[in-house]
C-alpha cells in the first residue's frame, strides 16, 4: 500500500517495544533476534502476506512458517497489530493458560501456522506446504495459487536438516517458496564466526535457489527484494537480511547494546541494557510499554481493510470457478475437508503368506486409484519398503510434473518427516512417508512434532525386527518399537493418543492397519512392517473381516473358550504363538488362547470389560516380542515376556529365530516353566 520511511520506522520500533516488553514481563525469553527482524516482519505482513483477517483458516491464504520458535515475540507482536492477539494476551507471554507460549504452537485461527522450537524444522515444514500448494494448483488451477513465506535464523541454517530442505526445494523449483534469513551474526552463546565460515548464498545458489542479500533494517531494500521474490517464476527465493541483534537497545547512559550476544536469550535488562531507556529510545512509553501508537493502529487498520478486499476478490474468483467446474469443486472440497470416498478393502489385491511390507504395498496400490490426494514419500527405499507399488499407479512429483504424487526424497529421513508435517499443515493432501524402521531414529524429532501438532501423517516403517537378518545389528531395530510406543502412551493436548502404532500380524491385518491409519485424523499413525514372509493367521471364516477386530488394539485370534494360558504377541510373532498353542495344549493338557495386540494404545482406549475379556488379569500369560521385553510388559499381567534384550547379529532370520528362542519349541519350554512355577 506504500508508506513513508517515518511510519515504517514508527511501526518497526513499536514492534520492538512490544517484543522487549513481553520478555521483560515474563522474565524469560529471547528479545534480541526478534527486535532485529522487526523491519522485515512489518513489511511482510503489511504488504506481501495475503490473508483474510476475518477468516484466518481460508485455505488459499499465504502461509508464514516461523523456524526459530524462540523468536515468538516477533510473531506475537505483529499478530497483535493484525488484531489476532490482544495486548493483555501478550502481557501473559510464557504464562500458564496463555495463548502466547514461549515457542509458538499451531493455532491457525490466531495466525500461527506451525509449532516451532527445534531449529530447522519450521522452514522444512514450509517446503512441504509449498509442495502441497503446487500439487493442488496443478489439479485445480492457478486461481488458487498462494505463497509460502518462511523465516530462518543462523541456528536453522546450521541444523543439518537445512541441507535436505534446501536441496529438495531447489530441485523441485518451488517458486512459491520465499525464505528470509535473519543473518545478524549473533548466536545464543557466541558470534557465528566462532563456528562457521561458509558462504550461505553460494550454498543455496548451488541448490538452485534465487538468492539476494540486503540490509535487513532497510525497509525499501526489503520491499524491493520481496517484490523480486514474489515475481520469481522458476526458483525458490532466499533473502539474506543483514539485521542488527537487539536493534535500538541502549544502556542507562544511552550506550548501545546492539549486536550484544547477551541480548539473545534473556531480558535486555539482564543483559545489562536499560529497559526503560530502550523503550524511550524506540519512541515508547516506559510507564506503559504494552501499547500501540495511534499512528500505527490507524496504519494497520488500513492494511487489514485492503487484505479483506483482496481476500474477497479471491473468494469471488473461487465462486466463479466453482460454478464453472462443479465436479472439480466437489473434489476440491473433499480434499480440503479430509472426506474420503467409499473404500472396499475386500478389493485390495493382497496375497497370503507374504511379508506385511508387501501387503502394505498392495494397499497403497489400491489407494493410488482411490485417494487422488494421497502423496507418498520414500527415502530412497521404495523398492524395499514397497511404496513402489503406489508409484506404479502414479507418477513422480517434480518441477515438470507438479501433479505427481510420489516424492523421491533421497536419503534424508529427517527432512522427509518435516516435509510430511508441512504437507499435513497445509491441508488438502494425505501425507505418507516410508523408510526402514531402524531409521525412524533419524525421524524422531519430526514424529514428535507431528504428535504435538496432532497431524495425521502416516509412517510406513518396514524391516521391523531382528529378522532383517543378514544386514546385522545396525539395521535390526530392537528398542525401536518400545520407544515409538511412548508416543502412543502420551496424550496430546486434545486428550487423544499422541500417536497410533500398529504392528500387524499378517496380510489381512495389514489391510486393517491401513484402514485404522487412514481413518485416524487426530494424530500420526505408524505401521511397523516385516521384511520376511509371515504365515497367515488361520481362519474358519473371512480372515479379513476378522482382522478388522484389530481396530480395538488387541483381539483373540485363537479362542479355546476358557483359557488357562494366553499367548500374546503382535507382528510376525503372532503366527509363531498360534503354531505353538496346539503343541502347548497337547503337552500340558490346558486350554490356550492367542491374542494379537497390534496397538496397546488402542487397546487401552477400550472399555475395561473388553480389556478383561481379551486379557483377563487372572489368566497366566506368555508374551513374545522381537524387541525389548518391556515392549509387552504392560499387557502381561500375571505372566512372562520373551523378548530380545540385546543387539542382534548378522545371520539369516531363521537362524536368528533358533538362536534367540523364537520357536515353537522354546515357547513350549517356557510354558512348562510358567506352569511349574
Amino acid at each position: 500500500m506504500g508508506s513513508t520511511s517515518k511510519i515504517d520506522t514508527q511501526i518497526s520500533d513499536n514492534l520492538r517495544v512490544l517484543m522487549a516488553a513481553m520478555v521483560e514481563q515474563a522474565k524469560s525469553g529471547h528479545p534480541g533476534g526478534a527486535m532485529g527482524a522487526a523491519d522485515f516482519i512489518h513489511v511482510l505482513y503489511s504488504e506481501f502476506l495475503n490473508f483474510d483477517p476475518d477468516d484466518m483458516e481460508w485455505p488459499f491464504r499465504d502461509r508464514f512458517f516461523l523456524d526459530p520458535g524462540h523468536m515468538s515475540p516477533m510473531l506475537y507482536s505483529i499478530l497483535t497489530l493484525t488484531t489476532n492477539f490482544t495486548l493483555d494476551e501478550i502481557k501473559e507471554f510464557r504464562q500458564w493458560g496463555s495463548p502466547t507460549p514461549g515457542h509458538p504452537e499451531v493455532n491457525v485461527k490466531r495466525g500461527v501456522e506451525n509449532t516451532s522450537g527445534p531449529l530447522g524444522q519450521g522452514h522444512t515444514m514450509a517446503v512441504g506446504a509449498a509442495i502441497a500448494e503446487r500439487f493442488l494448483v496443478s489439479k485445480f488451477g492457478e486461481w488458487m495459487s498462494h505463497k509460502t513465506f518462511t523465516f530462518i535464523s543462523d541456528g536453522g541454517i546450521q541444523e543439518e536438516i537445512s541441507q535436505g530442505a534446501g536441496r529438495i526445494a531447489g530441485y523441485y523449483g518451488l517458486n512459491n517458496l520465499i525464505m528470509f534469513y535473519d543473518s545478524n551474526d549473533i548466536q545464543l552463546s557466541h558470534h557465528t564466526e566462532n563456528c562457521t565460515s561458509e558462504d550461505t548464498a553460494a550454498k543455496y545458489q548451488a541448490w538452485g535457489w534465487r538468492v539476494e542479500t540486503v540490509d535487513g533494517s532497510d525497509h525499501e531494500a526489503i520491499r524491493a527484494a520481496m517484490k523480486n521474490a514474489v515475481n520469481e517464476s522458476e526458483k525458490p527465493s532466499l533473502i539474506i537480511g543483514k539485521t542488527i541483534m537487539a536493534k535500538g537497545a541502549v544502556g542507562e547512559n544511552g550506550e548501545s547494546y546492539e549486536r550484544d550476544v547477551a541480548t539473545h536469550g534473556q531480558p535486555i535488562s539482564k543483559a545489562g541494557a536499560s529497559f526503560a531507556k530502550t523503550v524511550a529510545n524506540l519512541g515508547g512509553n516506559p510507564e506503559n510499554p504494552f501499547s500501540v501508537l495511534p499512528e500505527v493502529k490507524e496504519y494497520y487498520e488500513k492494511v487489514l481493510s485492503e487484505k479483506r478486499i483482496h481476500a474477497q476478490e479471491k473468494k469471488n474468483q473461487y465462486q466463479n470457478w466453482e460454478q464453472a467446474n462443479p465436479e472439480l469443486a466437489i473434489k476440491l472440497n473433499q480434499f480440503l475437508s479430509g472426506v474420503h470416498p467409499d473404500l472396499k478393502y475386500a478389493d485390495v489385491a493382497f496375497k497370503s503368506g507374504v511379508a506385511t511390507r508387501a501387503a502394505s504395498g498392495s494397499v497403497l496400490n489400491y489407494y493410488a486409484s482411490k485417494l487422488e490426494n494421497m502423496m507418498v514419500a520414500s527415502a530412497d527405499l521404495s523398492n524395499s519398503d514397497k511404496t513402489d507399488q503406489f508409484l506404479k499407479a502414479t507418477t513422480e512429483f517434480g518441477k515438470d510434473n507438479y501433479g505427481g504424487r510420489f516424492l523421491q526424497m533421497g536419503v534424508a529421513e529427517l527432512t522427509m518427516g518435516a516435509i510430511a508435517n508441512g504437507l499435513a499443515l497445509h491441508g488438502g493432501v494425505i501425507p505418507v512417508c516410508a523408510t526402514f524402521f531402524v531409521f525412524s531414529d533419524y525421524m524422531k524429532p519430526t514424529t514428535r512434532m507431528a504428535a504435538l501438532m496432532e497431524l495425521p501423517v502416516k509412517y510406513v516403517w518396514t524391516h521391523d525386527s531382528f529378522r532383517v537378518g543378514e544386514d546385522g545389528p545396525t539395521h535390526q531395530p530392537i528398542e525401536h518399537e518400545m520407544q515409538i510406543r511412548l508416543l502412543e502412551k502420551i496424550q496430546n493436548h486434545s486428550g487423544n493418543n499422541g500417536m497410533i502404532v500398529l504392528r500387524p500380524a499378517d496380510s489381512a491385518e495389514t489391510v486393517a492397519a491401513w484402514k485404522i491409519g487412514l481413518e485416524n485424523k487426530t494424530s500420526p499413525t505408524a505401521l511397523l512392517l516385516s521384511r520376511q514372509n509371515i504365515n497367515d493367521i488361520p481362519s474358519a471364516g473371512d480372515r479379513l473381516e476378522e482382522a478388522f477386530e484389530a481396530e480395538k488394539g488387541a483381539y483373540i485370534v485363537r479362542d479355546s473358550g476358557n483359557p488357562d494360558l494366553i499367548l500374546l504377541a503382535n507382528g510376525s510373532e503372532v503366527s509363531t504363538c498360534y503354531e505353538a498353542a496346539e503343541a502347548i495344549e497337547n503337552e500340558l493338557n490346558i486350554k490356550v488362547n492367542v491374542v494379537s495386540a497390534i496397538s496397546e494404545g488402542l487397546f487401552r482406549n477400550q472399555p475395561e470389560d473388553y480389556q478383561q475379556q481379551v486379557l483377563p488379569d487372572s489368566v497366566r500369560k506368555l508374551a513374545l516380542t522381537a524387541g525389548l521385553s518391556d515392549t509387552m510388559r504392560g499387557l502381561t499381567v500375571n505372566g512372562k515376556v520373551l523378548g530380545l534384550d540385546h543387539f542382534g547379529y548378522s545371520a539369516p532370520f531363521n537362524v536368528l529365530d533358533e538362536k534367540f528362542g523364537f520357536t515353537v519349541r522354546n515357547l513350549l519350554k517356557e510354558a512348562k516353566s510358567l506352569f511349574r512355577s
